[in-house]
């Protein structure tokens, strides 16, 4: 399982654990618990700011790449870089090859294209596949980003027709 689906699967797995003591209606369990995680999370964040801030030399571009390192350095806001960084970063670990067209930091959505590398067949098929791969990506690195939507590749250019001079001849017109 990577990294990824371990940071979402634990968000997950917290959620239907506050969600089930919600269930019962003790009010006061149901606060202790989300206090508990406030708490465990303010712990952690100010653990990992203390690692951060001591490393003179900035973080190793490995660690950056890390998926489990970059969702907690995110989610505790300790992240080096900015959101567009973070993006090209998580496109760049990404299965397949897209490219940002915009990124809306208000709504969140980010709208991608197939690289004209891509090599696709341009085939609609795994459309919804390779959003849901990006966006697994995307939520480690960059968790701003709240939708994806994948633009059809731009069509290829037409081959370009070369004009040429007409080559001389040995016949000679009168």
């Amino acid at each position: 399982m990577s990294a990824t689906a371990d940071a979402t699967l634990t968000g997950r797995r917290v959620e239907e654990v506050l969600d089930r003591l919600a269930a019962t209606g003790d009010r006061d369990a149901c606060a202790a618990a989300e206090e508990l995680v406030r708490v465990l999370m303010d712990f952690y964040g100010a653990g990992l700011a203390r690692i951060v801030g001591g490393l003179a030399d900035g973080l190793p571009a490995e660690l950056l790449d890390d998926e489990l390192v970059a969702s907690l350095l995110t989610l505790h806001e300790l992240h080096p870089e900015d959101v567009h960084t973070r993006i090209g970063r998580a496109l760049g670990a990404a299965r397949d090859p897209l490219e940002p067209v915009g990124f809306d930091a208000a709504t969140g959505v980010l709208r991608l294209r197939p690289t004209a590398s891509g090599g696709g067949c341009g085939c609609s098929g795994g459309e919804d596949a390779d959003t849901r791969g990006v966006e697994d990506v995307l939520a480690a690195f960059a968790p701003e980003v709240t939708a994806v939507e994948i633009e059809p590749a731009p069509a290829p250019a037409p081959p370009l027709l070369q004009i040429g001079v007409r080559p001389p001849t040995s016949v000679r017109v009168p």
